[in-house]
């Protein structure tokens, strides 16, 4: 993995937006349509933010959150509100949203027919990722009932997945869908989750440290 430290988040934030935007573009001249897939979680707001106000294609790229909690739009916990909230606005309205939520009690009920709507937008071409302190990635809990499932290589795209101290099902993109993302990045704050990182990076464990299922390729972004 790669590892750029920050003086400070301001200057994180308007660097990786740029770089995100770099490879969005460069994606963009060569393919009919592109694919960002961005998670949830209030870190990579301010990257949003700034994204979302760049002069690209946006009608041409296909949003994609990494992960969702089973919870309609009209939640404050849902990832995709934060999306519309936060990337999907000013010129980046134009993009595609590919939803991760259907209205049906549980996860199990709509995965299949989610997944579908996903599969041609694949592979990922620049994928921006969060981590939590317990080196959690996407909805790849340490602990999750479906965990080993969601890393096997032959994993599906999507997969239901419920984990300890978790308020409600989630849904998320499996480890090889991550894996085979063209450009991916790792955006982390904080002396904790510089911690975890190390920590993650030394085990090599996925099973225990999810997040070392995608760092072998990935940019990681961070900044005190």
């Amino acid at each position: 993995m790669k590892f750029i430290a920050y003086p400070d988040r301001e200057a994180l934030v308007l660097d990786l937006a740029a770089l995100l935007a770099e490879e969005l573009s460069a994606a963009l001249d060569h393919e009919a349509r592109v694919t960002f897939a961005v998670p949830g979680g209030t870190t990579p707001g301010p990257v949003f933010d700034a994204l979302a106000e760049v002069d690209l294609d946006w009608a041409r790229i296909d949003v994609l959150p990494t992960d969702e909690r089973w919870v309609p739009e009209s939640s404050e916990r849902s990832n995709t509100r934060l999306l519309r909230a936060r990337l999907l606005t000013g010129r980046a309205a134009r993009a595609r949203l590919l939803p991760l939520y259907a209205p049906t009690p549980e996860p199990e009920q709509a995965v299949d027919a989610l997944a579908a709507v996903i599969a041609p937008a694949l592979p990922i071409d620049v994928l921006l990722l969060g981590m939590g302190a317990d080196m959690h990635v996407a909805s790849l809990f340490p602990g999750a009932d479906r965990l080993r499932e969601a890393l096997d290589p032959d994993a599906p795209i999507l997969m239901p997945m419920r984990a300890p101290g978790a308020a409600e099902p989630r849904v998320t993109l499996t480890a090889p869908v991550l894996r085979g993302a063209m450009t991916t990045h790792l955006l982390i704050t904080g002396p904790e989750k510089r911690a975890a990182l190390d920590e993650a990076a030394r085990l090599d464990m996925p099973a225990v440290a999810p997040v070392a299922a995608v760092l072998r390729n990935a940019t990681i972004h961070w900044a005190e």
